[in-house]
């Protein structure tokens, strides 16, 4: 019962830290959008999220790295719907199905989730640290993609293409939302995100031979 209680106790933790992350990296973008990352400080970034300035050091070392969370965040969802691909679905197909989706805008809160990463990539155009933070946040996902992809390719795939799905697909994404964000096309149609990154997909997987038997295959 004791260690049970106990783990209770860290998960409810793990959670505020958590939100917390969130809270501050919502604060960081708002105000680097509204300003720009020089015109912003981590005063006033700990101030608009409600924390005390040694909270914001206690997860972030600098004012950029304070986005990380949001940005991460939409490639935790893609990884996920990818991981939910059905039995018996190709490699290629799984990967276009979940950028597709992911990119998708449901609702207006995904319609201002993909606007504000525009903003951010605009405003990382004049900022190498906060470049910085968007390419690691990428190379940290692909990292992670590995695995998901080789699981949904099936035992018989070669670990190069494998590795090489993944970086397609991290670098499909990356490649649209940047292309997207220099332009004011909408959220929705022939040259939004969702759009932009399954053609950069298909270009980029063109000449790949992973095609594999699906999730689980042997």
């Amino acid at each position: 019962m004791r260690r049970r209680r106990l783990s209770l106790v860290s998960t409810l933790t793990e959670r505020r830290k958590a939100a917390t992350q969130l809270d501050i990296a919502h604060a960081a973008a708002e105000l680097f959008v509204e300003r720009g990352p020089d015109g912003t400080t981590t005063e006033e970034i700990a101030r608009r999220a409600g924390v005390a300035l040694r909270t914001f050091y206690r997860y972030f070392r600098s004012k950029q790295d304070a986005v990380g969370p949001l940005l991460a965040g939409g490639a935790d969802r893609w990884r996920a719907l990818l991981a939910a691909t059905e039995p018996g679905t190709s490699a290629p197909e799984a990967l276009e199905r979940a950028i597709a989706q992911a990119l998708s805008v449901p609702d207006e809160q995904a319609a201002d989730g993909l606007r504000r990463t525009r903003g951010l990539l605009r405003a990382a155009e004049h900022d190498p640290a906060l470049r910085a933070v968007w390419y690691r946040v990428n190379q940290e996902s692909e990292d992670k993609l590995v695995p998901v992809v080789a699981e949904i390719a099936g035992t018989d795939a070669d670990p190069l293409e494998v590795r090489l799905a993944a970086a397609a697909a991290t670098d499909a994404i990356r490649i649209a939302l940047e292309a997207w964000a220099t332009t004011d096309a909408d959220v929705e149609g022939p040259d939004s995100p969702a759009a932009l990154a399954v053609r950069c997909l298909r270009e980029l997987m063109g000449g790949m031979r992973l095609v594999g038997l699906g999730k689980g295959a042997a």
